[in-house]
């Protein structure tokens, strides 16, 4: 039976159970630190997942009401859902499709390596990869990662051979079906991965890692760690020395209870944690909390990403096997001579009938878009994956007259693609092409982006507390016992998924709490 602690007991808020949450509170757990974690939305469990994709959408998806502006194309098309996560513990990592890569050295030193970009907000991260390495590989182990610590990797479906034989007459030679923390033998009591196809709507064998059965289950049978689902974080709160003292939540049905904390840990996507901050401004903090530098909310970033699809004489059936089933990472090189700074991934990716013609082409109908929706078992599909420039302009803002059901300003997303990340694109959209041409593709799609599963920035890390809102350790700046545990912290974006990295980081910042409570320094 799960500990149950009292709203009074000086405990480590966090807020969020998703990759950077869910970890951190077990990693807490693990080290006898008592931990109440503050979920927004239901608690499913396996048997609770359906392999369906309209009825999952509905039930795990965030779908609080949210706005949109500036250039890109999710504003026109999802005005209201800029955002593809999860509100249910467990995060996103119930619907990710378990892609699990490391960054590259030159990654945490962009702003050194790209120089100075027009319009960007380059910074390096105050930490270097061999600082982070160790922790890296501690997260494969905990994740089970394939393709690390001698796990075999997965096998790979039709899509993973169509993009091979076209990788292979590319000349591209670094592609394989993916470093996945997906079990592709039986591992840390959970099944190998059967295959089933429903990634993104929770997976119903368990193989693929996620912290709503693997870190919160061990978090919880220590007797240390609280998980409150149904719990949504309104406001934090200080006393009169700029000190966080604890988190004010409500439920669904309106009731408002306030946890007394000893540290607090902001892990709630991109988008909530620095609405979060926003709505905690005080007369110490007029601007929101730990916002002295101006920058919460800034730099959102959500990589630069779009669809390659073609349709083939043959069927592939690309929808069978896992979700994401392979990577080509040639293109994911610092090379100028593209036209761009950075680099991008091509990763097969396989959307089901009904999200195919919701993102296909948005609002289009016609006979081209029924012809494509006709080729469905024909088709073959990648995303491109890719590190966007991070802008101040392109910022999460606390809108001015909408209210949520708790009475508080809703989050209004604010992003335009930098010319870099449009370069970025269209080099990809033309590789894309030029793989599934020489394998005999008969048609080639390109799929504007999707509601964002990436969403990174917004209360980056910074050498400097002028330049971002947080340390090397996810330490705000400003406030000693308030942190930052989720990829809101990221000072760049990088080629790579990122989920790894927010783990990664939460290890280590367990660490650092861990030794800050001992040492009486937070």
């Amino acid at each position: 039976m799960a500990k149950k602690f009292g709203l009074n007991d000086e405990v480590v808020v966090i807020i969020g159970s998703g990759a950077g949450g869910g970890t951190l509170g077990n990693e807490l757990a693990q080290k006898g630190i008592d931990v109440v974690i503050l979920e927004a939305g239901k608690r499913h469990e396996i048997q609770d997942f359906e392999n369906d994709e309209w009825p999952m959408f509905s039930k795990i998806s965030w779908l609080d009401k949210r706005t949109t502006s500036g250039t890109w194309r999710v504003s026109q098309d999802f005005p209201n859902l800029p955002a593809w996560i999860v509100k249910a513990v467990g995060g996103s990592t119930t619907h990710w499709a378990g892609a699990s890569l490391r960054f590259q050295p030159h990654e945490f030193s962009a702003r050194s390596i790209y120089g100075n970009v027009k319009g960007a907000n380059l910074l390096d991260w105050p930490m270097t990869y061999e600082e982070l390495e160790p922790y890296y590989a501690l997260a494969e182990a905990k994740m089970g990662t394939t393709g690390t610590n001698g796990i075999p990797r997965l096998p790979g479906n039709n899509n993973y051979k169509v993009l091979a034989a076209g990788a292979k007459k590319m000349g591209y030679k670094d592609f394989h079906t993916g470093n996945m923390s997906i079990n592709s033998k039986p591992r840390d009591g959970r099944g190998a991965c059967q295959q089933i196809g429903f990634c993104f709507q929770g997976c119903k064998s368990g193989a693929k890692w996620s912290t709503l059965y693997t870190e919160i289950p061990k978090g919880e049978a220590t007797g240390h760690l609280e998980v409150r689902s149904d719990a949504q974080a309104l406001r934090i709160e200080h006393d009169v020395k700029g000190r966080a003292t604890g988190v004010l939540y409500g439920d669904s049905k309106g009731n408002r209870y306030f946890q007394k904390a000893k540290v607090v840990c902001v892990a709630g996507n991109s988008i909530e944690s620095p609405r979060l901050l926003l709505n905690s401004a005080s007369g110490l903090f007029p601007n929101g909390l730990a916002n002295s530098s101006g920058q919460v909310g800034r730099n959102y970033m959500r990589h630069m990403t779009a669809s390659v699809y073609a349709i083939f004489e043959n069927p592939v059936h690309m929808y069978r096997g896992t979700t994401m089933a392979g990577i080509i990472k040639d293109e994911a090189r610092h090379d100028t001579s593209r036209g761009f700074v950075g680099g991008y991934e091509m990763e097969t990716l396989s959307l089901g009938v009904p999200f195919m013609a919701a993102f296909l082409n948005p609002g289009d109908w016609g006979r081209d878009f029924s012809a494509a929706m006709d080729a469905y078992d024909n088709m073959a599909g990648m995303w491109l994956v890719g590190e966007d420039m991070p802008q101040e302009s392109n910022r999460i803002t606390l809108h001015a007259t909408e209210k949520d059901q708790f009475g508080l300003p809703i989050p209004n997303v604010h992003f335009s693609d930098h010319p870099n990340d449009v370069a970025m694109r269209n080099h990809g959209f033309q590789q894309g092409k030029a793989l599934y041409d020489s394998v005999g593709a008969k048609r080639v799609i390109f799929t504007p982006p999707y509601p964002s599963t990436h969403n990174l920035g917004t209360n980056r890390m910074s050498s400097q507390p002028r330049d971002g809102v947080v340390n090397k350790w996810g330490q705000t700046h400003d406030v000693k016992n308030l942190f930052v545990s989720d990829g809101s912290q990221f000072t760049t974006g990088a080629a790579e998924n990122p989920t790894l990295t927010i783990v990664a980081l939460a290890i280590r910042q367990a660490e650092f709490i861990e030794r800050g409570l001992r040492r009486k320094e937070i």
